[in-house]
């Protein structure tokens, strides 16, 4: 190999010498780099072969100095404590000095004590010892004065991998610095059973995707810093709710499911490049069905699946031999043996060294496994110890030891804590509270025993917050006296649940008392509750107004979920797993509102008052239930106002037509074309009257990257009028598809990082480049030869590129701070998954020729959602109350509650008829100009030629009639579950016949 590798450099060189021969006359530049680059390839080259012959020649000379049972020993890996004595110290001596051992994995200790023994250790032993721990969530889960970094199931709240990165980066120098070489982690199960009792928060969530991205980067972050990372459990340990510690657990599984879930994160492990994985001890007959065969000991399992199937090379090493889930069938060594004629490598803690080197010697002269395929594992494991650094003497210099274990810990706990809190229920937006906010605050720190971190934190932000503890061995009795207490003397209550148990067994150890508390406190005044641990524990607690999900008890967490509370630091993180039906995996409020400020309420009144018939309204009622019984959609939300107040409220049906999710007044739907409206041309209105933008200007005015297009002379107004001669709709999505009917995998990633971050559905991120590609196409297509009306989606994408342009802010925000947020609409805005619980936000279409999903608070329409889900065209949400207080406000004249949103001459320019080829206003639908003279009404019969609204897609529709002084507003999914093709809203004139019975009321009444 090297000789080849010295005649291929040569003649490389002999070849650049030739290169820049030929090319002298045309300078000297390129072919210096060429030649440069060549010598660079050939050195790292030469270097790479280097160490290569180094690492043979080491393993050969060690290999070839041990005996037969020394090398068996080498797979050998046995328990070793600092904190158990001199009898447990002469014991691992013992198997150091006559057994050989290959390895040590410590245990609980202290880092001082057990540097001293590793120093000690790896003198006396004839072999350098391979030191591995269990630390999944760093040294601090074994080791006393280290302190232990937040578990796996925190980081999966987090949604940005690099802190995985970094966890695994902190472990491994943690490692290097304890001269430790191997840490079984990171844990790669997906924790889809919540009564697991052994993977639970050690897992990072039930998604198979989220499982795979941290665990594949908690794995470079270690392996970066030359310490082998261990994926475990294999073939996967989340399905089950047997301890394999205390008996062996059974995955009835298929092959099939394994493949599609279990095995996933495995797949993606072995793609990155781990070096090792540990076998669990499972039984799961679709791989192997012989009885009594565990995972850890099946060649199924391993040589067939993990090694010949999956094509893995690295190190497979078994759980530890001594769990119930293995020593019920074998002891004595036998387990060790059996592991090894499975395709182990390595042997993780038997219950003998001496009778396990004795077991696998019976196995070869039995003829079970030959000598060559031994002494190629051991060769494999001194390799191993070659490229961790064991070729070299490794001491461990004590001074200062535990200060350099918890350098970065703090910074990083506090980075993981700031990203993974989650806040997964706001009602009536308690949260942030504010600092001057009127009316007594008191805090409650339940299960504590001091005054924690948490109300220490909570006080000095608001001094005058009081502060209340209940711990865990008071009684039922006491709970009642607690709340009445807190009910008399507080408008509000922050509570803190702590020191619960991480376990499922007996309630997570969370007293009858602290949840009756906690229930009641939740049902009887405006609570705050954070819960500090494991987020299983909120099942519990599912029905509470306003919750927050802290996923460790830790100082640091305690300070930044404190500091989350009063908005000093936002919410980023999302339900890693599915705690109840209310908090199902990917639950979290990303965005809250200010906590300045709040809606005006909309008076209700009777109808009469308003010259409008009760029993007239009730029609609405019936041409409901028929919609729904009919299917021409699931569910709706209907309501009417004359002169400013509410006389019709009212919601009908589910969410779909399994009738499990009813439709309350807090739904949020996705309004589709209703964003025209209601983002962009209320944007283009201000702007218009702030002198900001010309209707008469030019696209090429304001947005610079469409000059020399044929685009660039639109004049506003007609892009406005929608008589620009832009095409209809572009279909973005069927250009990203491959010829097999899916999306292209090198434009659309199953997880969000820093080339894939555009979301377009569930696990579904498209590469950021491929908007500037759509812009691209919108600027290619065709223009219509001849003028005329054509309604078309490209109109409002422009405009809300100018909205952008011309404020420097997304059209999100500039709507949100600009209109929602100071009319006080809780609900309105673009990608609501940010903001709400899935549970809130009705479901679209079960799309099956794009997304192949059910569609949930992402925008129905494919294009949007290919922009981000923010688009000019389509990408709003909101409920009807929210959008009844915005067309009042337009009713008003542009005004409400005592300001101004838009000019009173403005609106009356932009809702009156502007084009003599249509019915449109700018930006506005409009009825037929003869309408229902020669065919159907619109939007209804009796709808004055001052009416003005909007339509969506997704069965939605908004009006103004300023001669009668109403607002209509409907809401509903008809396209769930089966899309555009369910017509029946729209043949069955449901909206139309809504909107004519309001002007029926009020002919009754006159």
């Amino acid at each position: 190999m090297m000789k080849q590798l010295l005649i291929l450099g040569l003649s490389g060189l002999c070849l650049g010498g030739s290169v820049m021969h030929a090319t002298k006359k045309k300078g000297p530049g390129p072919a210096k780099v060429q030649t440069s680059q060549l010598h660079k390839a050939i050195k790292k080259e030469f270097k790479a072969v280097k160490q290569e012959s180094d690492a043979n020649r080491w393993v050969d000379s060690v290999f070839e100095s041990l005996n037969s049972d020394e090398r068996i020993a080498q797979l050998i890996m046995i328990r070793a404590h600092s904190n158990l004595g001199p009898d447990h110290v002469r014991k691992v001596t013992q198997d150091i000095l006559d057994n050989k051992v290959g390895g040590l994995i410590f245990f609980q200790g202290g880092p001082v004590r057990q540097a001293n023994l590793t120093n000690y250790y790896q003198s006396i032993s004839k072999t350098p010892l391979m030191i591995a721990i269990d630390g999944e969530w760093g040294l601090g889960m074994r080791l006393d004065s280290v302190i232990a970094l937040p578990r796996n199931l925190m980081i999966g709240a987090a949604s940005d991998s690099t802190l995985a990165y970094k966890a695994g980066q902190l472990l491994a120098k943690q490692c290097r610095r304890m001269g430790i070489h191997v840490d079984y982690a990171p844990d790669m199960d997906i924790n889809n059973n919540p009564n697991n009792p052994v993977i639970n928060d050690r897992s990072f969530g039930q998604d198979k995707y989220q499982v795979a991205r941290m665990g594949v980067q908690m794995i470079k972050g270690m392996q970066d810093q030359n310490v082998m990372a261990v994926a475990k459990h294999f073939p996967g340990h989340g399905d089950t709710d047997v301890d394999s510690h205390l008996d062996l657990p059974t995955i009835r599984k298929t092959r099939a499911q394994l493949d599609s879930l279990e095995l996933y994160p495995f797949r993606k492990a072995i793609e990155a490049g781990v070096q090792s994985i540990m076998i669990a001890h499972l039984y799961v007959p679709a791989i192997d069905s012989t009885p009594n065969t565990p995972t850890s000991i099946s060649y199924k399992t391993i040589t067939g699946l993990l090694k010949e199937e999956m094509g893995y090379k690295g190190i497979v090493i078994t759980d530890a031999l001594e769990m119930k889930g293995i020593a019920k069938f074998y002891n004595g060594g036998e387990e060790a043996a059996q592991s090894l004629l499975a395709g182990n490598d390595m042997m993780m803690l038997p219950s003998t060294a001496e009778g396990s080197v004795d077991a696998i010697r019976r196995a070869i002269r039995k003829g079970l496994i030959s000598w060559d395929e031994v002494n190629k594992r051991v060769k494999k494991v001194l390799l191993a110890k070659y490229n961790l650094g064991l070729n070299k003497p490794q001491v461990i210099e004590t001074a200062n030891l535990a200060n350099d274990l918890n350098a970065a810990t703090d910074t990083l706990t506090r980075s993981i804590a700031e990203n993974a809190l989650t806040l997964l229920k706001n009602d009536n937006n308690l949260i942030p509270f504010n600092q001057h906010t009127p009316g007594k605050v008191a805090v409650i720190a339940v299960g504590a025993d001091v005054n924690n971190a948490f109300v220490q934190t909570l006080k000095q932000i608001r001094p005058d917050i009081n502060s209340y503890i209940f711990t865990a061995r008071q009684s039922d009795a006491q709970v009642t006296q607690v709340v009445e207490r807190l009910k008399k003397d507080y408008q509000a209550v922050i509570v803190g649940l702590h020191n619960y148990g991480r376990r499922p067994a007996n309630n997570f150890g969370i007293s009858r008392a602290e949840r009756l508390l906690l229930q009641q406190l939740q049902q009887e005044m405006p609570t705050a509750t954070v819960v500090f641990g494991n987020p299983y524990a909120i099942q519990y607690f599912c029905d509470a107004p306003t919750i927050v999900a802290a996923y460790e008890d830790d100082e640091v967490t305690q300070k930044a979920a404190a500091q989350l509370l009063f908005g000093q630091l936002p919410p980023k993180g999302r339900l890693p797993v599915t705690v109840c039906q209310n908090f199902p995996y990917g639950s979290g409020i990303v965005t809250v509102p200010k906590p300045a400020v709040a809606q005006a309420e909309l008076p209700r009144v009777k109808p009469e008052t308003v010259g409008m018939s009760s029993e007239v309204l009730r029609k609405i009622d019936v041409l409901a239930k028929a919609m729904i019984d009919k299917g021409a959609a699931p569910g709706c939300q209907v309501m009417a106002l004359k002169d400013g107040k509410v006389v019709y409220e009212k919601t009908f049906g589910y969410f779909d037509y399994s009738q499990r999710e009813p439709v309350t007044a807090s739904s949020v739907y996705d309004l589709a074309s209703v964003t025209k409206i209601c983002a962009t041309t209320l944007s283009v209105m201000r702007l218009y009257d702030e002198g900001k933008l010309s209707l008469d200007a030019r696209l090429g005015d304001y947005l610079p990257w469409v000059k020399g297009s044929n685009k660039e002379g639109l004049k506003i107004r007609d892009i406005l009028l929608h008589q620009a001669g832009l095409v209809a709709f572009i279909p973005f999505y069927k250009e990203v598809m491959t010829p097999a009917g899916y999306p292209d995998t090198t434009l659309f990633h199953s997880y969000a990082d820093s080339t894939y971050s555009v979301r377009v559905a569930e696990h579904m991120y498209m590469k950021n480049s491929y908007v500037d590609t759509m812009y691209r196409r919108i600027l290619d297509s065709q223009l219509n030869p001849r003028p005329g009306y054509v309604y078309s989606d490209n109109d409002y994408i422009f405009l809300g590129e100018i909205v952008e342009q011309i404020t420097g802010k997304k059209l999100n925000r500039y709507a949100r701070e600009t209109f929602y947020e100071p009319l006080g609409l809780s609900t309105t805005g673009f990608r609501p998954r940010e903001r709400f619980q899935l549970s809130q936000l009705a479901p679209t279409e079960n799309e099956r020729t794009f997304r192949r999903q059910w569609i949930r608070g992402d925008v129905h329409d494919p294009g949007a959602a290919m922009f981000g889900g923010v688009a000019g065209h389509a990408g709003l949400f909101s409920n009807a109350e929210d959008l009844a207080v915005l067309m009042q406000m337009l009713l008003n004249g542009g005004s409400y509650n005592g300001r101004e949103y838009i000019k009173p001459a403005t609106l009356k320019l932009f809702t009156a008829y502007n084009s003599s080829i249509s019915r449109r206003g700018l930006g506005f639908d409009k009825p037929e100009k003869d309408n229902g003279k020669h065919g159907e009404a619109y939007p209804c019969k009796s709808a004055s030629p001052l009416t003005y609204g909007h339509t969506g897609f997704t069965g939605t529709c908004i009006w103004v009639d300023p001669q009668s002084q109403i607002v209509f507003i409907f809401l509903s999914n008809r396209v769930c579950p089966e899309g555009g093709d369910n017509k029946k809203l729209m043949t069955m004139h449901v909206r139309e016949n809504m909107m004519q019975v309001l002007y029926d009321a009020m002919a009754t009444k006159k």
